[in-house]
């Protein structure tokens, strides 16, 4: 029988156990080369592209589009010895013999190492394992250690990617029976470093949540359940007399709907919604501007470009960025981070700006950085670069992370104000409205000028009044009347 190889979910770094397959882009059957792109996987975050970790032909895909794979799990064979050159597409390693599975005996595990060595992922470097290739977890007290199968040859792919060589497909393991709560004084509950923040933020003691992952690992599911349900032994809060229950309408009432699993993307946005609204104090301004002058700069940019042959288009979000970046400088509070488990304010030396950009995936927010250390030209090509790759969703987990003040434009929307939510980990949020033409005062008379409304939601633990209401008149200011850029510079 041919060598197989097996193809295991990698770990794809920012501490992310799962990944929905989008898009196979092979099928059985298909020959493929070393790092071909065979599969487009779909973190909370971003969508990845998946090379092969082997050259040969597919034999089998162990999981359909659409399903959500855990790390570790197989996802695609290959027939290695069907491809010319079979041996160079793995690094030495273990040799996996050419017999039937029938054939192979199974052997007890060889001794563990004494020393442990970290295995390249597809991004950055995974948590280091034990020698024989798989993690080697602390019993928990009171708990038999749950038996596992017996590890598989590992083949070390020169791209990085974790995965597995066996002879053949290993079966899926049964799903363990959840695990019950840590008793007092237990070993900490087993759990993810995300799902342990997302637990801290919300205030959840880990160790009264019965874990449904794989294994017993507490997911995020698991955590956001113990937020809607009171506490063993908590009363029901009593229903006020003026407020009935009603049942919901069964389905066959007539009435058409669609339902969508919450998953991906979408689920990772509402935990970080709800995590900011309800952990930090949002205070909301409004600051309407003629910004006539700031349209007539732009225009004579555009002009310019048009003569000088230039790459890319300044527009008015550019020119905000840039305002927003001046008004840090003389307001740093709005630049800040409330870290609660330190007992700290996180003063930023540098403005990573996110961009909240609508997507095809939903709502995401890349970050270009040092934005404060950019010239107009050069902001203005950074926000086209991050407008673009968002939109083919090809924006990676690194550049959606690390954001330290954010601007929002939903004037594109039509919409002349709002009440943006911050970002958890963020002091501040801009959203620009529309801009309209409207009858404004000017210099004593009433005229047609194009009026813009900036609305500034910040975390008012960080920001006083005092503080938002300067660094938000500061950004009017400079839309107002561009050559006050020179009056708010920083002295050098």
């Amino acid at each position: 029988m041919s060598p197989i190889r097996v193809f295991a979910l990698p770990d794809l770094g920012e501490g992310l156990t799962e990944s929905e397959i989008v898009a196979w882009h092979v099928a059985p059957g298909d020959t493929v080369t070393l790092n071909q792109h065979i599969a487009d996987v779909e973190t909370a975050k971003a969508v990845v592209e998946l090379p092969s970790p082997y050259a040969g032909v597919v034999q089998q895909l162990h999981q359909p589009e659409g399903v959500t794979v855990h790390v570790g799990d197989p996802i695609v064979s290959f027939d290695v010895a069907a491809a010319a050159g079979v041996e160079a597409d793995a690094a030495p390693g273990p040799v996996t013999p050419d017999v039937t599975p029938a054939e192979t005996p199974v052997a007890p595990a060889a001794p563990v190492a004494a020393t442990a060595e970290r295995t390249a992922n597809l991004v950055g470097y995974g948590a280091e394992t034990e020698r024989s290739g798989r993690p080697q977890r602390r019993p928990r007290p009171g708990h038999a250690p749950t038996p596992r199968r017996q590890p598989a040859p590992v083949g070390a792919a020169p791209s990085g990617l974790a995965a597995v060589g066996t002879d053949a497909p290993a079966p899926a393991p049964s799903a363990p029976a959840p695990s019950a709560p840590s008793a007092p004084g237990a070993e900490r509950p087993r759990s993810t470093p995300p799902v342990r923040r997302l637990a801290r933020d919300l205030h959840i003691d880990l160790g009264q949540i019965r874990g449904t992952g794989r294994g017993g690992l507490i997911t995020r599911d698991d955590v956001r359940t113990a937020v809607a349900a009171p506490a063993p032994g908590t009363p029901a809060p009593a229903v006020p007399v003026d407020v009935v229950a009603v049942e919901p309408a069964p389905t066959e009432s007539g009435v058409r709907e669609t339902r969508t699993p919450i998953k991906s993307l979408r689920k990772l946005t509402a935990a970080a919604m709800v995590r900011s609204a309800f952990t930090a104090p949002h205070v909301t301004e409004f600051l309407t501007v003629d910004v006539t002058a700031t349209l007539d700069l732009l225009e004579g940019l555009e002009q310019s470009r048009a003569r000088t042959g230039g790459a890319h288009r300044v527009g008015i979000l550019a020119l905000t960025a840039q305002a927003l970046c001046i008004a840090v400088a003389r307001t740093p509070s709005v630049n800040t981070r409330w870290d609660d488990a330190a007992g700290e304010i996180v003063q930023f030396h540098g403005v990573n700006l996110g961009i909240a950009a609508a997507t095809p995936r939903g709502l995401m927010v890349p970050v270009i950085r040092n934005a404060d250390g950019l010239s107009l030209a050069g902001l203005a090509v950074a926000l086209a670069d991050l407008t673009a790759t968002a939109k083919v969703g090809s924006t990676t987990p690194q550049a959606l992370g690390g954001g330290t003040i954010t601007i929002t434009n939903i004037g594109v929307f039509g919409i002349d104000a709002g009440t943006p939510i911050l970002n958890p980990g963020e002091a501040a949020i801009l959203a620009m409205g529309a801009i309209r033409r409207l009858p404004w005062e000017y210099r004593g008379e009433v005229a047609l000028r194009s009026v813009l409304t900036l609305s500034l939601s910040f975390d008012h633990r960080l920001v006083d009044g005092e503080q938002g209401s300067r660094f938000l008149a500061d950004i009017g200011r400079i839309l107002a009347d561009p050559g006050q850029v020179l009056a708010l510079l920083p002295g050098r």
